[in-house]
């Protein structure tokens, strides 16, 4: 399967990325890379987060790093991972 980032996602990682680099650039860096590892390892496992509590849909899925909710897409067909959105899940958008 391949990874396929949407924009939205893209623009919100960089917010959220410069957020905390305002603190600490090196945890910027960390998150950044540790949740690409995360989102990597979904190849292996694509259904492994529970259906999305956003969308009516079961290829839909919230996967969950820290205290952010990433949306995602399992594409079978084309056999791909589609990400579309990450946001704090603390927080309404």
């Amino acid at each position: 399967m391949k990874i396929i980032y949407k924009t939205a996602f893209e623009r919100e990682l960089i917010q959220i990325t410069d957020y905390i680099a305002r603190d600490k650039k090196s945890a910027s860096i960390e998150f950044a890379y540790e949740l690409e590892k995360s989102i990597l390892a979904l190849v292996d496992n694509p259904l492994k987060y529970k259906q999305s509590l956003y969308f009516d849909d079961k290829n839909i899925r919230d996967m969950t790093y820290k205290t952010y909710t990433i949306i995602y897409a399992v594409n079978f067909e084309k056999d791909s991972i589609e990400i579309f959105k990450i946001f704090n899940k603390n927080k309404p958008s």
